[in-house]
């Protein structure tokens, strides 16, 4: 492994004023930003995901992205790597592909015509002159003979156009459609204006409002309605553009300064001078350079590989990214936001462009470890949605949205307060989850989608025209365990605990012992015929009962003594790997991209019916933990790590999705991973390098050795943790907070006796007295 160098530019004791936060005094850091790839992921279409992921040149969990365009206005398939001409550099919202984007705007340089259409004005460039860093994006447009820059603040950007000599240099703003509005104001080098662009999930009122600062005057400029350009400097209709034009020398730059805001373009003003102010592109390039380095220096890791050192910073950049922020500093630096609920600015925290069918599952339990403080803030922002909407988001971008299933706020929130997380109103929370349990939500994906049949029976029929019921019946059974769990730690009443204790125990109801899989089970409770565990949707979200019959995470103990002991259960868990890929498709009349990943992924690298593509299994490999043959656990993280990640274009064997599989690399290259948040407990897999430090909020350290490591020798041999012997297949969540040392010594062959005891299992349930 190549040494880190040190920032050069980085000095002790400069400081830096960020919005609505005290000075601070810059450390030195090592550079990590050089091994993030933000084109991994991005060689994806609609039929194969690799990630579908796009560059984000951003800062973290910053409220815009920027992202070089390659596609039409309104496609979510903003950039693939796989087309060879840009159109744009567009600020972007974008979570996901399927969700799509919103209030997006983007800038381009041309010379000569100036050309409206994304089409006819695009230009040709090559990967060879494309520089993507999370904090830095260049490169050349082989049309226009011009350079393209951008780096980024949180609510703005510094663009830099390098032009050659030329009386037709020009850059053109695109506020896109649905609704957008241009005003060209010269005597101030500047444009400011709005779009209105959505993919649902906003108030009528809605707008992203921008304002661009140029650093030279303009020779001149002009406007298009979407059907005729004018020299007009105002313009309003369903798509607008404006445009301005300079006399350039050849090599000359043409600075733009950008920021924006959803609340006004005062607001957006405010926020250009505060954010970028004065500063030259090179200042602001190295404060988002070294914000990023700030966070990947409290996770610093060594003894891997150049590849492995770029897949674990890669995934932690991916994992920072969302939720975004969606709230802004006013001229009083109020902290303050627009509402994507009711339409108002309110005051305080909100967060967006989170489905927490993903996240749940490591994104947060993540934060809940490194950013407790920014954790906090989350939970506030909730506590925001829930007073604007009366709901809690289980998908939000930038309101509700209707998509996927599941109650999983209820995780995220009992998993923030049983860990000690603090500054936000437990009480409003929690009635806000008790809401969603005994409720139908306006949408599909808001509160619980067959609640009734669910709170009654025990379960979600399959026949009573509720879709991909029994996937909603175990995610509902799971977040009723963490709301028991948050009901004791509020001191709720007794029958209160109880009906979420009994209710915890519906994964019951939709196992067949006769087939051991979970199955789709009638009204009249009879099972649903006939049963084809390969057959994807229905009963199921984006997977099969291969793959759902798993999720169990509070109870796996419970669940294996349904399927007939430990033995069963890890009988079982191995033909997950064994089973060939073989999926029934009927229930979406093709084959949807998340079969076609667990089938590549098989046929490459021998994985079965495990689905590391899509979320609802990738917990599935420690649950041998549970069962007393955890080298197994240990042998398929190692090959999972190395196989189905790669720093490259295509380096993803499905949907990137919020962060979560990146979370997952993240969790298991340090050795463990969050199966049940609201247990506070960690399960043990194969740590990747052979040292991993964590410099945590409160001052403390937590570090995970493994000494003689390898690719070879991923079993783990022997464990210590401050120096006594350790045998437990978990951690807690305690213990990593105390700071401390976990020591593994490794091997290349199994030991079977490290960690088999009952008593060295995770947390399950059933096991409670």
């Amino acid at each position: 492994m190549k040494k880190n160098t040190i920032l050069p530019y980085l000095l002790l004791l400069i400081t830096i004023m960020s919005c609505g936060q005290k000075k601070e005094e810059k450390k030195e850091l090592e550079d990590l930003t050089k091994y993030v790839s933000t084109l991994v992921g991005s060689k994806s279409d609609f039929r194969l995901s690799t990630g579908n992921t796009y560059p984000a040149v951003a800062t973290p969990w910053g409220m815009n992205f920027w992202t070089p365009q390659t596609n039409n206005n309104g496609d979510g398939w903003a950039y693939m790597y796989q087309k060879d001409s840009i159109n744009g550099i567009k600020q972007t919202h974008q979570p996901s592909p399927w969700i799509n984007d919103y209030a997006a705007f983007a800038l381009f340089p041309m010379v000569g015509e100036v050309k409206f259409n994304e089409k006819e004005r695009q230009s040709k460039y090559s990967h060879d002159t494309e520089t993507a860093k999370p904090h830095y994006y260049s490169v050349d447009l082989e049309t226009y003979n011009t350079r393209a820059e951008v780096t980024p603040t949180t609510r703005g950007a510094v663009f830099q156009f390098t032009f050659p000599q030329s009386g037709e240099s020009s850059v053109l703003v695109d506020a896109y459609h649905k609704g957008s509005y241009v005003k060209i104001i010269p005597e101030e080098n500047k444009i400011v204006g709005y779009c209105k662009n959505n993919s649902g999930g906003v108030p009528d009122n809605f707008a992203n409002y921008f304002v661009i600062v140029f650093n030279k005057p303009f020779k001149t400029q002009g406007t298009w309605n979407g059907k005729d350009a004018t020299s007009s400097k105002e313009v309003k209709a369903d798509r607008t553009a404006g445009y301005v034009t300079f006399d350039t020398k050849d090599g000359e730059v043409i600075t733009a300064k950008v920021a924006s805001s959803f609340i006004s373009i005062d607001q957006a003003e405010i926020t250009l001078k505060r954010e970028i102010g004065e500063k030259s592109f090179t200042t602001v390039k190295e404060e988002a350079q070294y914000a990023w380095n700030k966070e990947f220096n409290k996770l610093m890791v060594k003894g891997g590989t150049q590849r492995s050192m770029e897949n674990f910073y890669t995934s932690m950049y991916r994992t920072l990214l969302f939720p975004r922020k969606f709230y802004e500093y006013d001229a009083n630096n109020k902290l303050v936001h627009y509402s994507p609920y009711n339409g108002q600015v309110e005051d305080g925290y909100m967060f967006t462009d989170n489905g927490f069918w993903d996240t749940f599952r490591a994104v947060f339990p993540f934060f809940t470890v490194m950013y407790p403080e920014l954790n906090s803030h989350i939970m506030a922002g909730l506590v925001n949605t829930y007073n604007e909407s009366g709901w809690l988001p289980e998908w939000a971008s930038p309101g509700h949205r209707d998509c996927m299933i599941g109650s999983n706020s209820a995780a995220i929130i009992a998993d923030s307060y049983l860990k000690g997380i603090r500054g936000y109103d437990i009480e409003t929370l929690y009635a806000a989850i008790i809401k969603n349990t005994k409720n139908h939500g306006p949408l599909g994906s808001v509160g619980r989608m067959g609640v009734d049949y669910y709170n009654d029976l025990g379960y979600i029929p399959y026949d009573v025209g509720i879709h991909e019921n029994t996937a909603r019946t175990l995610e509902y059974a799971y977040a009723d365990f963490t709301i028991m769990e948050l009901a004791k730690a509020l001191n709720r009443p007794q029958e209160e605990i109880d009906l979420f204790r009994k209710r915890a125990d519906n994964y019951k109801n939709v196992f067949d012992p006769s087939t051991n899989f979970m199955r789709a089970k009638m009204k009249d409770g009879s099972w649903q015929t006939p049963f084809i565990p390969e057959a994807w949707g229905g009963a199921f979200t984006e997977g099969s009962s291969w793959h759902y019959t798993w999720s169990v995470f509070h109870d796996p103990e419970g669940l294996a003594d349904l399927m007939g002991g430990r033995e069963a259960f890890a009988a079982k868990l191995d033909s997950v790997f064994s089973t060939p890929s073989i999926a029934n498709h009927d229930y979406y009349g093709f084959e949807i991209h998340e079969i076609t990943e667990m089938k590549v992924a098989d046929e490459k690298y021998g994985t079965g019916q495990y689905a590391h593509g899509n979320q609802p299994i990738q917990h599935g490999i420690y649950l041998y933990d549970y069962v007393g043959q955890p080298w197994k656990a240990q042998k398929w993280t190692r090959k999972v790590l190395k196989d189905l990640y790669s720093p490259t274009p295509d380096g993803l064997c499905g949907d990137e999705d919020n962060g979560q599989t990146s979370a997952w690399y993240v969790f298991s290259a340090l050795g463990m991973y969050p199966v049940a948040p609201g247990t506070g407990e960690y399960a043990i897999g194969s740590p990747e390098f052979e040292e991993a430090t964590m410099s945590l909020e409160n001052g403390n350290t937590f570090k995970v050795i493994a000494n003689n490591n390898n690719e070879k020798n991923v079993y783990i041999q022997s464990a210590k943790l401050n120096g006594k012997d350790f045998n437990k297949t978990f951690i807690t969540h305690d213990q990593i907070m105390a700071g401390g040392e976990l020591v593994f010594e490794m091997g290349d062959q199994p030991n079977k006796n490290w960690g088999t005891a009952e008593d060295s299992a995770p947390y399950s349930m059933s096991r409670e007295k």
